[in-house]
């Protein structure tokens, strides 16, 4: 059995990282790296919130490499890697906070950029 990491479509990602600009990071992980009580927090996190920002303190392979393994380990989806801020998403059916709806398209039938997305929600 390997733990599978979620995917998410183009447009999902986009909604949700439009979603996610407005969030503060939930968790830190520093010099450490990525230890059991850390990885242990995240998922609780991940459990009530769905969508969080994680902030990681090392250099950019590592992160990298951070955010492969929290994805795999805990079935979520990276949505995005900025710097040192790791955006990742888990469905969790009890709590369903986050819908992910279908890009919205206005009237001149363009879709939205990501700035009209994010003042959306």
């Amino acid at each position: 059995w390997k733990p599978v990491m979620l995917s998410l479509t183009v447009s999902e990602r986009l909604a949700l990282k439009g979603r996610a600009h407005a969030l503060s990071p939930t968790v830190m992980i520093g010099n450490a790296g990525l230890t059991e009580p850390v990885l242990k927090e995240i998922a609780a996190s991940l459990k009530i919130h769905e969508l969080i920002k994680i902030r990681v303190m090392a250099e950019r392979p590592q992160r990298e490499a951070i955010l492969t393994e929290i994805c795999t380990r805990l079935n979520a989806a990276p949505v995005q890697h900025i710097g040192k801020i790791l955006v990742v998403y888990q469905p969790n059916p009890e709590a369903h906070k986050i819908e992910i709806k279908k890009m919205p398209r206005h009237k001149g039938k363009k879709p939205l950029t990501k700035k009209q997305l994010g003042s959306r929600s």
